[in-house]
């Protein structure tokens, strides 16, 4: 009985948490649909910024965005790949440590 209650309570925490995830998420989410109608925006996303300057440039456009919105964005683009997707980039992840880390 313990096991099924504790798995219950699990996935009521997932619920939650996914739920919660993608409220806090919305502000992440119109900064990156606005990029299609802004060419400046877009010019400046495809550009390599460090976290600060990503949340600056959120900032400036009115939207409140957290570094662990950042992190939540990046579950959630996880979870929704397939176990291919994910080994390919576990691949690559393992490349880029092996030519990082020389030995």
């Amino acid at each position: 009985m313990r096991p099924a209650v504790w798995g219950l309570l699990v996935l009521d925490s997932y619920r939650e948490s996914s739920h919660m995830a993608s409220v806090t998420l919305d502000d992440l989410d119109r900064l990156l649909a606005r990029r299609k109608q802004d060419a400046d925006l877009d010019g400046r996303l495809k550009e390599a910024l460090d976290v600060e300057e990503f949340l600056q440039l959120a900032a400036s456009q009115g939207l409140d965005v957290t570094e662990s919105d950042l992190f939540a964005a990046q579950q959630r683009d996880e979870i929704a790949l397939s176990a291919k997707d994910l080994q390919q980039r576990m691949a690559d992840e393992a490349r880029r440590l092996r030519h990082f880390i020389q030995g």
